[in-house]
């Protein structure tokens, strides 16, 4: 089905104000474009459902669904429709991070697909010949910022666990879109011209640009017969039709044959990748419980962390976007994000105090110095252990091109799955039809400063630090109430605390709380959305200490929420071209 054809069966369906304001048939919003201010989206609920950043892809998930698949065996088939309809933010050549929840069990899993630095990676990757790093943009353009992808490994092993449909079928609607195209959407357009030099390379010119090096126009026939045989390769063979073989040995000519500094990539980094399963952060709320991601995602602590410390306050008095609510939400941010850019990295090689981190007692010893009344402005990381670190704080920059998707079965199985390329279109590097990540720029370029190591430098093996934040919220009585994450950088933590706090405090539907207009502090400037009435708020939150800046803030929140009745409610945000879709609203 084409992505025209698609939106005309919505639009049979009444759902034109949807198309509108969520799937990009109408004013679609790229990343640097302000908010539509569409909040009254269309509630989308039903017994089953998708919600992620493309129709195409939400399709080929509720399609999965209605065969009687899996939560899982839906994330499947939107990671790979993604991976061909959303390049620039996700795909198979990437990593992610999936948080699964099933009632029969009544078990959080938290599934690492992150990647991982190859075996002769060390901390000094991004130096130059003079030991000074790289600038950020150097750094990606290059075959060292790529990682061993983890997205297929670890999808392979949640398929194991949870899977009801074969592991082949999950990937014939992206092979069939592959070989028969798909109409390339207006903010994918846009994103083919936001990387210089993207479209001199040959891969990305061949795929994505016309003779003349024009992008190819939103409508146009966009085909990839590359993915298609791949997709198929690993349809047939599984992860190891991806991590060994042809696929692999394409990978690893582009990573070493990169036209400006070649990674050391090797085949047997790719052959002995493993995902890993580890213990999801749960920790209460109010009478909720919140379960996010653990290390090498720094999202799941420094979210518990900001929620842990504006639990004093009185939020459900506060109004959603008032002065107050603002404030106090971007103190705790400072106190958080400076923690988080001192001790979170990869826990298989950095040991970090997340216990100490997460205790109580010291979040209720930081949050003393939350003022009402004034801004306690750069926040210093504190010290949990009560000993000095003997760290620097990691302060490189990190690429918003991501992508999230949330997905609850028939039986009630939910998938919250963040998942990326990093950059706009990774590395600009190409394999098999698939972009290659720089997930490796997520390190520090510097592996020390001012003397001292920062805990998430390179090195072999390592996976680098991330903020995907993945998240479920369960009620009083252990129910699953919410999953919701979002792309977006080092500013995803930012957005998914702040709709948890639309969602938990102030009993926001998911459509209202996705929508809601951000601010985001990480430690420095407060960043308000442009185009949002918050903008309005600037002057009185300059007279509480806070510097502002007014600019666009691209998420890609992507949510479902569980009824008292059992109905789910879908959530899309409506910044980017996604939509929640469930049995009621589906095209037929």
């Amino acid at each position: 089905m084409t992505y025209r054809l698609f939106l005309t069966r919505f639009a049979a369906l009444g759902l034109a104000a949807l198309i509108v304001t969520g799937c990009g048939n109408g004013p679609t919003l790229p990343d640097w474009a302000p908010f539509s201010g569409a909040a009254d989206s269309p509630k989308v609920d039903g017994p089953q459902m998708v919600s992620s950043a493309n129709p195409l892809a939400s399709q080929a998930g509720l399609d999965v669904l209605k065969k009687g698949g899996s939560a899982v065996d839906a994330a499947i088939a939107v990671q790979a429709v993604l991976t061909l309809v959303e390049p620039q933010s996700s795909g198979i050549g990437g990593g992610a991070f999936l948080m699964h929840w099933s009632p029969k069990t009544q078990k959080v899993i938290a599934y690492d697909g992150r990647e991982k630095a190859p075996a002769a990676a060390t901390p000094e990757l991004f130096l130059d010949d003079t030991g000074k790093p790289f600038d950020f943009l150097t750094a990606v353009r290059s075959g060292r910022s790529v990682g061993v992808p983890g997205a297929i490994a670890m999808l392979a092993e949640a398929h194991e666990e949870h899977g009801r449909l074969p592991w082949a079928e999950l990937f014939e609607p992206a092979i069939t879109l592959s070989e028969q195209g798909f109409e390339v959407s207006p903010r994918l357009n846009r994103m083919m011209t936001l990387v210089p030099g993207f479209g001199e390379t040959p891969a990305g010119k061949a795929l994505f640009f016309d003779a003349d090096g024009t992008p190819f126009p939103p409508g146009h026939l966009l085909k990839n017969p590359d993915l298609a045989d791949s997709l198929r390769t690993i349809a047939a063979e599984g992860p190891e039709g991806f991590y060994t073989g042809a696929i692999a040995e394409k990978i690893v000519a582009a990573v070493q044959n990169a036209p400006a500094n070649p990674g050391a990539m090797t085949l047997e980094d790719l052959a002995s990748y493993e995902p890993k399963k580890r213990e999801a952060i749960c920790k209460p709320y109010r009478t909720w419980t919140v379960c996010g991601m653990p290390p090498p995602s720094s999202g799941g602590a420094t979210v518990m962390q900001i929620l842990s410390l504006i639990e004093g306050f009185d939020m459900a008095a506060l109004a959603p976007s008032s002065v107050e609510a603002v404030h106090l939400i971007t103190e705790a941010s400072r106190l958080a994000y400076a923690d988080r850019a001192l001790y979170l990295a990869d826990s298989d090689f950095v040991e970090i105090p997340l216990d100490a981190l997460l205790d109580k007692g010291y979040l209720a010893e930081r949050a003393t110095t939350i003022r009402t009344d004034r801004s306690l402005g750069i926040a210093k990381a504190g010290t949990p252990t009560k000993k000095d670190s003997r760290l620097s704080p990691h302060t490189t920059r990190e690429a918003p091109s991501t992508s999230h998707f949330s997905i609850v079965d028939g039986d009630g199985n939910a998938v919250s799955m963040t998942t990326t390329v990093e950059f706009v279109f990774g590395s600009n590097l190409i394999a098999g039809g698939f972009i290659l990540n720089n997930q490796l720029t997520d390190f520090s370029l510097a592996p020390v400063v001012n003397g001292r190591q920062v805990a998430n430098a390179p090195d072999g093996g390592k996976r680098p630090r991330s903020s995907m934040s993945p998240t479920l919220i369960f009620d009083e009585q252990g129910n699953l109430y919410a999953l919701v994450g979002s792309p977006g950088g080092s500013r995803i933590i930012a957005y998914v605390a702040k709709t948890l706090v639309g969602l938990m405090d102030w009993g926001l539907d998911m459509q209202t709380a996705v929508a809601l207009p951000h601010h985001v502090n990480r430690n420095g400037l407060l960043e308000l959305e442009e185009g949002t009435a918050i903008v309005d708020l600037a002057p009185e939150l300059e007279r509480l200490g806070h510097e502002i800046k007014i600019r666009p803030l691209n998420s890609g929140l992507h949510g479902i929420r569980v009824l008292p009745d059992g109905t789910l409610e879908g959530g899309a945000d409506p910044r980017r071209e996604g939509v929640a879709l469930s049995d009621r609203n589906a095209a037929p």
